[in-house]
């Protein structure tokens, strides 16, 4: 008997379904069945947990991945210096990247100014509904000072671990990287076998849990339309159009720029070879969730060298935020407007300084740069207060944000292989241990 077709699709294929039939399915219960006493039992009981299930999965290997592949990725790169080169180039793009989203985010938020026209009714309205969530948000809203310096430092690695605290454990796993280069050989390359070990053995959970993803997104899009609906979008359409539309102006238009200047990439096939990632990231809402998927996109389909793919890449889920600074600058000035706060060129400096800042120290998980938009308001005087007005379409705008951030982090990856003199788009079997870019010395193997 021949197979079946749906047995044939792949699983892009079937995530790409999924999220179309979840968003469809749930803008449908929306609309017709909003008030059906069964609609809540079921998110509640199958949509949520379905969903939940699915993106703790992917957020289990997170922690092993990034230690892992950053420590080898590191150690591979072979000496102090290249690592101090391509460290800086990784951090110059990212400082770049972002600073570009936050300029573009306010150029058209002061020449759209979506928050003038925003009736008194549905900001009060918003207020009352969302305020509860916005008291909560605003209590986890975390200071800014050396102290946030400090503590990149870790005292325990295990509680580092515990909490997600990225910017902790990459900063260990730097250290350990740089420390396999010194160390003598022999001893090394155990430790690189076993963290070579631990890093596979990541992907194969990675791989069985994204067999549930085309259930995950279905129940992710399912879960936010039916609540979501249409309503809240036209309140505050005009303001969902100006995130968008900087998001998609950066995503389109930088990023195909950069990848055609600066990767000597064809734009399409980089968007065809990253698609997969592009519907990881935008269902999940979670860079860290998206990454094993990011590494595996990277490595394979755009051929970058596990190296340069395992340095940057976690680097760039945690740090290169374009999206998230985007939002924020957008954000800090349309709740400007909203409150009648004027803003000076001074200020609106200050709102493009702290969204580039903060924008690193965004958690990589659903809404993690609610608490830090605290920040930016509060240093221009705007209410803080004011983000229950935009909770409520934070989810759809997070699942778009979180695809250019992710898609920032594999722009960064191809570049600084494309300066270190690799080839990109060869097959995946040519990129094997020993495999030197013109006039280089072997990268891979330090040891």
């Amino acid at each position: 008997m021949s197979e079946t077709p749906s047995r044939g699709l792949s699983l892009h294929t079937k995530v790409l379904l999924g999220l179309v039939l979840g968003a469809a399915s749930g803008v449908a219960v929306n609309s017709f069945a909003r008030d059906a006493v069964w609609v809540e039992p079921l998110l509640k009981y199958v949509m949520d947990p379905l969903g939940q299930v699915f993106l703790r999965l992917l957020i289990m290997t997170v922690i092993p991945l990034v230690f892992s592949s950053l420590a080898v990725g590191v150690a591979g790169l072979g000496d102090l210096r290249r690592l101090g080169r391509i460290g800086a180039k990784t951090f110059a793009y990212f400082i770049m990247v972002t600073t570009i989203a936050v300029l573009i985010g306010l150029t058209l938020v002061n020449t759209i100014q979506p928050g003038v026209g925003l009736p008194e009714e549905t900001r009060t309205k918003l207020l009352d509904t969302y305020s509860k969530e916005a008291a909560r948000r605003l209590e986890t809203a975390p200071s800014f000072g050396i102290q946030t310096f400090v503590a990149i430092v870790p005292r325990n690695l295990i509680r580092a671990a515990a909490d997600m605290d990225m910017l902790g454990v990459i900063f260990f796993a730097l250290l350990v990287g740089m420390g396999l280069t010194v160390i003598p050989q022999q001893r090394a390359r155990i430790i690189i076998l076993a963290l070579e070990g631990i890093n596979d053995l990541m992907v194969v959970i990675i791989n069985l849990a994204m067999k549930l993803a085309p259930f995950g997104v279905f129940a992710f899009l399912f879960s936010v339309t039916a609540q979501f609906g249409f309503d809240l979008l036209e309140k505050l359409g005009l303001y969902v159009f100006v995130v968008l539309f900087g998001l998609a102006i950066h995503l389109f238009g930088v990023f195909s720029l950069l990848v055609l200047v600066l990767s000597r990439l064809n734009p399409l096939v980089f968007f065809q070879k990253v698609s997969n990632v592009i519907v990881t990231a935008f269902s999940t809402s979670s860079s860290s969730a998206t990454l094993p998927t990011t590494i595996k996109t990277t490595e394979e389909e755009l051929g970058v060298p596990s190296q340069i793919a395992g340095f940057v890449l976690p680097l760039g889920a945690t740090m290169n935020m374009n999206g998230t600074a985007l939002f924020e600058g957008v954000t800090a000035v349309f709740l400007a407007q909203v409150f009648g706060v004027p803003l000076t060129l001074g200020d609106q400096a200050v709102v493009i300084v702290l969204a580039v800042i903060t924008a690193v120290g965004a958690a990589g998980v659903p809404g993690g740069s609610i608490p830090l938009l605290v920040l930016v308001l509060q240093s221009v005087n705007v209410p803080p207060e004011g983000i229950a007005i935009i909770l409520g379409v934070d989810r759809l705008l997070d699942m778009c944000r979180t695809t250019l951030n992710v898609i920032g982090d594999v722009t960064a990856a191809t570049f600084i292989a494309r300066s270190e003199g690799y080839e990109l788009l060869k097959p995946r079997e040519s990129l094997v241990e020993g495999t030197n870019p013109p006039g280089q010395e072997p990268p891979v193997d330090p040891v």
